[in-house]
């Protein structure tokens, strides 16, 4: 099978590549899973709080609150613990604030590391396109002449090999890091929707 092939050519970095690309995958699919979780349950808790919050049920706001563990319970319930305590508006305001910077670490972890994981497979790739080079010259300085065309010809094209699936480990990984960073940034934005709204809904007496 030419990819196995092509991986065999490639040499021992080929085995390091892989394994950034695998945890990177691997982190993405935790991340996608988390964010695509996290954004079902705000859509969930946000549809059933705003009929409590118009009628100025906020008891039952608060127990749902408390019910269902996501980030915006979490940003809710700084805010309504403030109101319960009958604060004004500004130290509400203040307290989801508080709760959204506690929230942002949850939702904005590991993704990072897929553009860090993405540069260094692409060193790795050029690293061992360099380390490949280096033995070829070592080997054709040693053989004879009228093979050395062809043996530096075939050399050069093996250690270009982890170049190639550098860039190919490289480049998903990338996408992934701006696919997620978008949908962590959509989420983000849809919790300071929902608490802004809910601040305007429960001082709005």
């Amino acid at each position: 099978m030419e990819i196995v092939k092509f991986f065999q050519n490639g040499g021992p970095f080929m085995y390091p590549i892989l394994l950034v690309f695998a945890i990177g995958l691997a982190i993405a699919i935790e991340r996608f899973l988390f964010l695509s979780r996290t954004h079902s349950l705000t859509v969930k808790v946000w549809t059933q709080l705003v009929p409590m919050l118009k009628a100025s049920d906020f008891q039952r706001a608060v127990k749902l609150v408390e019910s269902i563990k996501t980030p915006l319970s979490s940003v809710l319930g700084y805010g309504f613990a403030r109101h319960s305590a009958n604060k004004p508006r500004e130290a509400i305001e203040s307290a989801m604030e508080e709760g959204m910077m506690d929230a942002m670490p949850d939702l904005e972890q590991r993704t990072h590391y897929l553009a860090t994981y993405a540069n260094v497979a692409t060193l790795l790739g050029l690293l061992g396109t360099i380390v490949g080079l280096i033995q070829a010259f070592t080997a054709v300085a040693a053989a004879d002449p009228a093979e050395k065309a062809d043996l530096l010809s075939a050399s050069i094209s093996v250690a270009m090999n982890t170049t190639a699936f550098g860039l190919m480990a490289a480049i998903p990984l990338l996408l992934l890091h701006s696919y997620l960073v978008t949908k962590t940034a959509h989420v983000v934005g849809n919790l300071e929707k929902a608490a802004i709204k809910s601040l305007n809904l429960i001082t709005n007496d």
